[in-house]
């Protein structure tokens, strides 16, 4: 079985149905969005899938691909498991375990404006490992935040079927870009509808729910050497530390576009 399930359908380009803003401030780390949205989330997705959440005596759950800093997705998930387990809790069923899948990222580009064949092209040279004995002939659910052109689901089934994994999969989504005449783009409108600037960025880390995760990350890497440093001013020394060791944990010094600023945290 292989099932899609999204919570939100975008069909008018000029009419969202989620609060853009918050899915912005989501997307770059907050974590208050996050949980929010996992429970609008979960709602809509026992609806219809709650005979087959408690027939199944093995659930896992997956959030979308990466190495050492997670991504947004992966908080949603996180919230999402929480929703899952007292779910299955109030049903005298067993809690759903996590896995991951391990992705080794090999590129900068930010592909919130690319097609699906130019997405599936720039992924295409990443290298991933999922335990393989770990989620066989289990109920897998793969929690991500937005289906745009479907890209990421290919490259999931794609490693499954590489690595033979049986079991039931399902995809789940907070949106799905339903109407195909939407330009993939639609999707960075979304992510950076609350982020304009390097003090939006400020704004976000110094919230009270902030988190670090891959996208605000290589953000941050990317700025000019004077935005740069007038973010590492504007933040606590601790989450400068942070963002120091999360990144050398995803090898981003080894990434010539990143190398200055990660030195520039070193020194200070």
């Amino acid at each position: 079985m292989n099932k899609s399930y999204s919570l939100h359908k975008i069909v008018d380009k000029d009419n969202c149905p989620f609060e853009e803003k918050e899915y912005s401030r989501f997307k770059f780390g907050d974590r208050f969005y996050a949980e929010k949205f996992a429970k609008d989330l979960f709602a809509g997705f026992v609806y219809q899938f709650r005979e087959l959440l408690l027939s199944d005596e093995e659930i896992v759950i997956l959030p979308s691909p990466y190495l050492s800093i997670p991504t947004a997705s992966n908080f949603l998930c996180y919230y999402f498991k929480k929703e899952l387990n007292s779910f299955l809790f109030r049903n005298g069923k067993k809690a759903s375990i996590e896995s991951k899948i391990y992705r080794n990222q090999t590129y900068v580009t930010d592909y919130g404006n690319l097609d699906f064949n130019e997405r599936v092209n720039l992924i295409s040279n990443d290298t991933y490992y999922i335990d393989r004995n770990f989620i066989n002939n289990k109920l897998c659910i793969f929690v991500d935040d937005i289906k745009i052109t479907g890209s990421h689901e290919h490259t999931v089934n794609k490693i499954l079927n590489q690595y033979d994994v049986n079991g039931d999969f399902i995809f789940v989504y907070f949106a799905e870009l339903a109407n195909k005449e939407i330009h993939p783009k639609i999707e960075n409108h979304y992510n950076y509808f609350d982020i304009k600037n390097v003090e939006d960025i400020i704004s976000v880390i110094n919230s009270e729910h902030f988190q670090y995760n891959t996208r605000i990350v290589k953000f941050i890497l990317s700025l000019n050497e004077d935005e740069f440093g007038f973010l590492i001013n504007s933040i606590s020394s601790k989450k400068s530390d942070e963002l120091f060791h999360l990144a050398i944990s995803n090898n981003y010094h080894q990434i010539l576009e990143y190398k200055t600023n990660i030195n520039v945290i070193k020194i200070d």
